[in-house]
């Protein structure tokens, strides 16, 4: 039990120290000890097996208040890179975006692949290709329009997807982690983040895609809330809902955004709701939201935001949920 205790211990360590290195980037050991309040002795065994593994770089020396220059060690960031893919429709084809991505969020490589429809051996040609050439990748993050339940796509636009297992076929062909997210929780995730916005706020994303059903997401208290079998934001199934692959005048876009945003308002009351959609211009929702609002009073209102980054925020998010997936977890420290 006392080995136990001190195995964790040291865990607990070493990942105090990559953090700190992580937002730091560069330091010396005695730095490291002022820093992270843990010894100098504790620090030296730590630093060299950082060092030893290849996670902290030896830098530059630098004076040490009139003793010997002191060594200080810079934190490798390609230490470990995260793969990151999202499908997407392109004019009737399959685009396949793959990036890889180091622990700075520093963008290594990016390729696009286009498929007449989706075609799993060359996703695991992909796959294999980037992984060759990039041994340091050690997860792999997709990005789908739709939800996977159990390691299976159950729901997804793409009609080619639905009932696949192909999450469990990487992590067999590789034997590396894959994290799968849905778009649009992705991209509210990757919103929230670029944005800064309080753990303790209710952010919602609502993506009007052209063609298909809306999605939403639903981020709270830092993280997202998926629900039973990840099906929360499923706001395509709300009754008296209109035909969203037909075409739709600018009045019916509008009465119908204003009427789910009334639905989801009455029931998680968030802070913001950011509207992921191009059909309509600014100051026509604004007008329309406003009087919207005269006729069906709320007890309280969110910030409605009109964005046209949703593919920014979409691989934004993914990197940062697939980088997380790399990061050991961290005790708390006051």
């Amino acid at each position: 039990m006392r080995k136990a205790n001190a195995n964790l211990m040291k865990e607990i360590n070493l990942n105090h120290v990559r953090h700190v290195m992580k937002r730091i980037e560069t330091a010396s050991k005695p730095q490291l000890a002022s820093i992270t309040k843990l010894s100098v002795v504790t620090i030296n065994s730590l630093v060299k097996e950082l060092h030893d593994l290849g996670e902290l770089l030896e830098d530059d020396t630098v004076p040490s208040n009139g003793g010997r220059p002191a060594q200080t060690y810079r934190y490798n960031y390609d230490f470990s890179l995260g793969l990151v893919l999202y499908l997407k429709e392109q004019q009737g084809q399959e685009l396949v975006s793959a990036t890889v991505v180091n622990l700075e969020d520093r963008i290594v490589s990016k390729e696009e692949y286009i498929m007449p429809a989706f075609d799993r051996q060359r996703f695991y040609e992909i796959i294999g290709h980037f992984l060759t050439l990039y041994p340091s990748i050690k997860a792999i993050g997709i990005g789908i329009p739709g939800q996977a339940v159990n390691g299976e796509i159950t729901v997804s636009s793409h009609q080619e997807l639905r009932g696949s297992r192909i999450i469990e076929g990487i992590e067999s062909e590789f034997g590396l982690p894959v994290i799968v997210e849905n778009d649009v929780n992705a991209a509210i995730s990757g919103y929230c983040m670029r944005q800064n916005i309080d753990l303790e706020q209710c952010v919602l994303g609502i993506y009007f895609p052209m063609r298909y059903p809306p999605g939403m997401g639903i981020y709270l208290d830092g993280k997202m809330v998926k629900g039973k079998n990840g099906m929360s934001g499923e706001i395509k199934f709300l009754p008296h809902g209109p035909d969203w692959q037909r075409e739709m005048s600018k009045s019916a876009f509008v009465d119908a955004v204003c009427q789910i945003i009334q639905t989801v308002n009455a029931v998680l009351a968030p802070d913001k709701i950011v509207i992921y959609q191009d059909r309509v211009e600014a100051d026509v929702w604004n007008t329309a939201w406003e009087s919207y609002q005269l006729q069906q009073p709320m007890p309280s209102y969110p910030a409605v935001v009109l964005q046209q980054t949703f593919q920014q925020d979409f691989e934004a998010g993914m990197r940062w949920l697939t980088l997380k997936s790399l990061e050991p977890s961290l005790a708390q420290f006051s």
